[in-house]
């Protein structure tokens, strides 16, 4: 089987269970454990944070880092198809209890004056305790639903400095931050000088088995550990798993754009195919979108899977698949292989059945 469902999907190299394996511990909740804290402040230097915490997964990364910027009944602002709003269990409602407001990003990216319009201009006839009051902007980068989209520097900067001007609270979703610099030769620490708090993952694309870590302020941090604990996140001899995400993070993020030459190529090689909607320059970093019109996208992988490749459905006609660390080129051709002959089947089905319909309206 050809799992291209998520680059989440990863087997850790017998290099990194080596580390793992050997890697020194103690009790991460008394924050005795030095393999975590070697991690820690290896990530907070390297995104030019005063420090960071190591937590389980990116949801709690970043959902943590709301609830420590918020207060219940506060709105928070996010893309409309931003990862932390609708893949993250509902968690901004039901852990922070905040209220979300939407922007119209395109592929994820929307403007400095879409912040603006959404924060609005305060007026003295209004009272100012009637609106949930807008404390914290999020953005996503690289964009999951945006097919890995990577934002223009310059763009997000406006954006960072438009919620700034209004006295808002900036948070990054950099799950692939990673693959953001790999692309375009950009430092983490440069996309993030721009937020007070920034998550990163190393379990996607980095093929670390567990974990994520939010950067920030040593105040705001210490604050985060607080909401951490709180819902459960405390670790004890936590070094073990700490120790394959430190070896993702020291030896990993250079080979990231093998990913995303793999990507280009299941892209081009799909993109004339019958039946698949794909615009090729789209692909930017290691997500590969596309649209299926010949049939529901839930039946199209179903029937991918039966032939030996796993991928995943996206609303009604998407399909998502990511290549990551454990795929090869060759498993990339042969993918492309399996998707043809789906593809060409269900072309030749759809062009018989016109055809007999078609004989049929003549009189046939």
């Amino acid at each position: 089987m050809i799992d291209l469902r998520s680059d989440t999907c990863s087997q850790p190299t017998e290099a990194m269970r080596h580390a793992m394996a050997t890697a020194a511990v103690g009790d991460d909740v008394y924050s005795d454990d030095p393999t975590v804290k070697r991690l820690e402040r290896e990530v907070a230097d390297l995104l030019g944070k005063e420090d960071a915490v190591y937590m389980v997964t990116g949801t709690m990364t970043n959902q943590v880092a709301i609830r420590a910027h918020t207060e219940p009944g506060d709105a928070v602002l996010f893309d409309q198809n931003a990862h932390v709003y609708i893949l993250e269990g509902g968690a901004p409602a039901a852990y922070a209890g905040v209220l979300p407001r939407l922007l119209p990003g395109v592929r994820g990216i929307f403007n400095a004056s879409d912040v603006e319009a959404a924060i609005g201009v305060p007026h003295r006839f209004f009272p100012a305790t009637i609106p949930a009051p807008v404390r914290l902007l999020c953005l996503e980068n690289t964009h999951n639903i945006g097919g890995g989209k990577v934002w223009p520097l310059e763009q997000l900067k406006a954006v960072c400095d438009a919620g700034r001007a209004r006295g808002v609270k900036l948070h990054l979703d950099g799950a692939r931050l990673w693959h953001a610099t790999a692309a375009t030769g950009i430092a983490e620490s440069e996309y993030a000088r721009h937020f007070d708090t920034v998550s990163v993952c190393f379990s996607k694309g980095l093929g670390a088995p567990v974990g994520s870590a939010l950067a920030g302020s040593r105040e705001f941090i210490a604050r985060a550990r607080r909401f951490k604990q709180q819902i459960g996140g405390g670790f004890r001899q936590a070094g073990i798993i700490a120790a394959g995400a430190l070896y993702a993070l020291q030896n990993n993020r250079a080979r990231l754009i093998e990913d995303h030459d793999n990507a280009r190529l299941l892209a081009q090689g799909i993109a004339s195919l019958p039946g698949i909607e794909i615009d090729v320059n789209t692909v930017e970093t290691n997500i590969v979108r596309f649209a299926v019109t010949s049939l529901p996208a839930g039946e199209f992988v179903e029937r991918l899977y039966e032939k030996g490749l796993y991928v995943l459905p996206s609303a009604t006609d998407g399909v998502r698949a990511i290549p990551y660390l454990n795929i090869t080129k060759a498993q990339v051709q042969e993918a492309i292989g399996i998707i043809a002959s789906v593809a060409e089947a269900y072309a030749e089905k759809a062009g018989a059945m016109a055809g007999e319909a078609a004989r049929g309206g003549a009189g046939y």
